[in-house]
């Protein structure tokens, strides 16, 4: 079993900033690892579907997750507090040598979890025990000192993982992170029970089920909505077990700023951040055409920013 090193807790899905000319923007990088920071999260989940994963080059992913690894260190020995964790993925290629090399550039660069894609193993979608021989083939592949995790991405499609392939990584001893979009409570109380004892945590990608997955015994929250309201999620996650009646309440109204999510994402991130929170950003994205994004997008973002800062107040948070 490799040395644990995932700490529970929530991990925004780290968007991507870029210049003006379309390259990776370091500066603004820089300060959205800060942001999170001074939030309370507990990790990051960089070079993951909400950084635009598939239209970011291997340099660019690389330098991505190097740059977080730098500043959640710098953060952390200036505060003299641990640093928070950093798990990555980069993991788009079709060919098991490709995909190798991929996981490993991720490792180097400093990642706590290197994070397999479920719809990457099986390309063809052939059938579960091809998946599992790629699987196997994979982590023959990578030194056993890589700390691994997995993770259900909807693009290019959602395959979700079966008793058998969850047991399969359980029984490898190499796996710590499993990002879970299931998105249905008996199912998330099903694979936590399934776990138990292995080492793995579930982080809930889903903020509907977030707190009952929470109950079931669930590590944390890994989404989109901690890039618009962390301390939140935060909050939830610290206080639930001694204040369940507020937490229940805070559950309902996130469970429904979450259909945002639908909105011109993420887009609709990076225009909260630079308008609400100050970011040096701009708004652009890669996979999100800006013509879907409007004066409608921005209306619902800046209601969410008062209801944001009603619930602020209300739960003493800042």
């Amino acid at each position: 079993m490799i040395p644990q090193t995932i700490k529970n807790g929530i991990y925004p899905t780290m968007i991507t900033p870029y210049t003006k000319d379309n390259r990776l923007d370091e500066d603004a990088l820089r300060q959205l690892v800060g942001w999170y920071s001074q939030n309370g999260c507990h990790g990051i989940f960089a070079a993951c579907q909400s950084s635009e994963l598939f239209y970011l080059t291997r340099e660019e992913r690389r330098k991505m997750v190097e740059i977080v690894r730098e500043e959640v260190l710098r953060i952390a020995a200036q505060s003299g507090s641990e640093p928070i964790t950093v798990v990555a993925s980069g993991h788009v290629s079709s060919s098991i040598d490709e995909q190798t090399e991929e996981l490993l550039e991720m490792h180097e660069a400093g990642a706590d979890a290197v994070i397999l894609i479920t719809n990457r193993l099986d390309i063809d979608n052939s059938g579960e025990s091809k998946w599992l021989k790629d699987l196997e083939q994979l982590i023959r592949r990578l030194p056993e000192d890589v700390n691994l995790g997995i993770y259900e991405c909807p693009t290019p499609y959602k395959r979700l993982l079966s008793n058998t392939m969850l047991n399969e990584i359980k029984n490898t001893g190499r796996f710590s992170f499993f990002k879970d979009t299931c998105c249905r409570p008996e199912l998330l109380q099903e694979r936590i029970s399934l776990l138990k004892g292995s080492g793995i945590k579930l982080f809930n990608a889903n903020a509907q089920t977030f707190l009952s997955s929470l109950k079931d015994g669930g590590s944390g929250y890994c989404g989109i909505m901690a890039n618009f309201h962390p301390e939140l999620y935060v909050w939830l996650y610290e206080n639930y077990e001694n204040f369940l009646e507020k937490a229940e309440v805070l559950e309902t109204v996130l469970s429904m700023s979450a259909f945002s999510e639908a909105l011109a994402y993420p887009i609709t991130a990076k225009y909260y951040l630079r308008e609400f929170e100050n970011m040096r950003m701009e708004i652009f994205s890669r996979s999100c055409p800006m013509q879907h994004f409007g004066e409608y997008d921005m209306l619902v973002m800046k209601q969410l920013k008062e209801l944001n800062v009603l619930l602020d107040n209300k739960l003493s948070v800042k």
